[in-house]
């Protein structure tokens, strides 16, 4: 059965790249959410919904249960797919666990983004200054310099992109929560040192609705899949060998 890598923001299929590469002998696809290094299709209006509408089909293409895994915004789309199309789904591994805590909140850059105009005047200002300046700002948040000299590079789908789908995301937290026991076996997989998805809220969570396997990979921040392919290709290895093959 395929896996299937699902990035988020403001990263492209290619964060999935060294830890695809040592799971080289599993069948595995990542996708590119639209508008993220790629174009939108016609009518997309980069709203969580048409994302989410957009993953549920590229799933639906493969023809069979896959293992999901996601990243950020990738893991918050796999969450809700998780929920509503179990049927998709052999087994699921996210790091953003966090999100269905109890009065769960965006972070301060995303509120920015979530406020017209704010949102606009703060991608300008990081489109003013040079790619070594907004690199440098990546790294400070915790991403490896080799990827966040790519990620530097202005993007201005990408940016219209990101403030259309956090303002359509504003009570993403509540509307998304799980509240149904989950019918497909799940790895809460993160970097222990994640700020934007806590890794002890996602613990949390793993134990309270119960089922759920943890891999936290200790010293790791929110880009953990760049931080530390090897161990969290280990950690997909050692709950996929567990996990029955029929769905």
């Amino acid at each position: 059965m395929p896996a299937v890598f699902v990035h988020g923001n403001p990263e492209d299929r290619t964060l999935w790249d060294e830890v695809r590469a040592e799971l080289d002998d599993a069948p595995s696809v990542a996708v590119n959410l639209p508008g993220f290094g790629i174009p939108i299709p016609d009518g997309f209006d980069a709203s969580k919904d048409s994302y989410l509408a957009w993953l549920v089909a590229e799933l639906e293409k493969i023809g069979e249960p896959v293992d999901l895994i996601g990243h950020d915004w990738g893991a918050i789309l796999s969450s809700r797919v998780i929920a509503t199309r179990p049927d998709l789904i052999r087994t699921w591994a996210i790091d953003a666990l966090s999100m269905h805590a109890p009065g769960a909140q965006w972070h301060a850059v995303a509120k920015i983004w979530q406020t017209p105009g704010a949102g606009e005047q703060w991608m300008e200002r990081q489109d003013s200054v040079d790619d070594a300046t907004r690199m440098a700002g990546l790294m400070a948040v915790g991403m490896p310099e080799r990827y966040a000299r790519k990620m530097a590079k202005i993007d201005p789908l990408r940016n219209d992109c990101i403030l259309a789908l956090y303002r359509s995301a504003t009570n993403v937290f509540e509307e998304w929560r799980w509240t149904e026991p989950l019918k497909r076996p799940g790895l809460h997989l993160g970097g222990s040192r994640d700020p934007y998805a806590p890794a002890k809220t996602g613990t949390a969570i793993a134990e309270e609705l119960g089922g759920i396997d943890e891999a936290v990979l200790e010293g790791a921040g929110h880009w953990w899949a760049l931080e530390q392919p090897a161990q969290a290709a280990a950690a997909l290895r050692t709950f996929w060998a567990k996990t029955p093959l029929s769905p």
